[in-house]
């Protein structure tokens, strides 16, 4: 039986979290967190089942962090709400790179590459108010804006490229107006996207 861990779960994450952003989350393993803990390797597994377990609970960790970033910058006003989402999400890759990696840049099963449809639903609704898009076109037009977002983010959480927060907001005003006109224009013309 694994000794009384003099630790709680959460002190446990924690470290777990900063092995992650120092070395990555392969580098998470019970004798490292034992010597992160100054502690020995078993006395993780009095608080969890398997290492499965606690990389379960790392990722849900990182999650919150990334879900405060969200929250705090579109709670600022200092951009529009949609604009803020792109911009937490750049901001986190930016400051917070390995978890960033760990959320975004993994390969993942269709289950967790799911978005919550609520959360999605906000976004639609969202882009429509500001739009005048149909769903359809408001669903397209957030992928396209998307895949933009998550580009630059790859490129500074890769070090590929450095652009200062004022470059980053100038671009995606430009993508986002781009994309607002093309998508205008060819409603007009009774276009429709093709499916992914």
């Amino acid at each position: 039986m694994p000794p009384k861990s003099r630790f709680t779960k959460k002190e446990i994450i924690s470290a777990a979290l900063d092995i992650t952003r120092e070395e990555g989350f392969r580098a998470v393993t019970a004798r490292a967190l034992g010597t992160k803990l100054d502690s020995s390797p078993k006395v993780i597994f009095g608080l969890f089942t398997n290492m499965e377990e606690l990389q379960g609970e790392v990722l849900k960790a990182a999650n919150e962090l990334y879900q405060s970033y969200l929250q705090e910058d579109m709670a600022a006003g200092k951009y529009p709400p949609y604009k803020a989402s792109g911009m937490a999400y750049i901001r986190f890759a930016k400051e917070e790179t390995e978890l960033f990696k760990l959320l975004f840049m993994r390969t993942r099963t269709k289950k967790e590459a799911e978005q919550p449809s609520d959360e999605m639903d906000e976004i639609l609704a969202l882009i429509q108010k500001n739009t005048g898009l149909t769903a359809e076109q408001a669903l397209y037009f957030h992928l396209e804006m998307w895949v933009f977002v998550h580009g630059i983010a790859t490129m500074l959480a890769t070090s590929y490229l450095e652009l200062d927060t004022e470059t980053i907001s100038a671009m995606l005003t430009d993508m986002y107006m781009g994309l607002k006109a093309r998508f205008q224009e060819s409603e007009e013309n009774t276009w429709t996207p093709s499916k992914p």
